[in-house]
């Protein structure tokens, strides 16, 4: 048998040792609220669906819908809307070859998070 020489390879970095970056995290938040927004879209038609079935399933869904668990999920939901909305600003910049820089684009995925907070707090206080 031929005499096999192991060579010596640096490892991958593990999640233990890798510090997330705002970019990663700002992609991962865009995937999340894409998926949150599903959530609301069929509470949305729960709602409607109940609206047409009859009187007591109206109730039964407008008891839940606005309930402090209703506000918060819809609370949740706006920020979700909002933070789609930056993001996707985001990356029409991006799309037009600006902004990929790594300082820029770490002051862009800031810039989602907290234009997304603000947005939020100011459509609960107006609505």
């Amino acid at each position: 048998m031929a005499d096999v020489k192991r060579v010596e390879r640096p490892l991958s970095p593990h999640l233990s040792v890798y510090r997330p970056q705002i970019t990663s995290v700002s992609s991962i938040f865009t995937r999340i609220t894409g998926n949150g927004q599903v959530v609301g879209f069929v509470l949305g038609v729960w709602w409607l669906l109940a609206a047409s079935v009859s009187d007591d399933a109206f109730a039964t869904a407008s008891a839940v819908l606005t309930s402090w668990f209703g506000d918060l999920v819809f609370t949740g939901l706006a920020w979700a809307v909002w933070y789609h909305f930056f993001a996707g600003l985001r990356h029409v910049y991006y799309d037009s070859g600006r902004g990929l820089d790594v300082p820029t684009a770490q002051k862009l995925g800031w810039a989602c998070f907290i234009g997304a907070t603000v947005m939020t707090v100011l459509t609960v206080l107006v609505v």
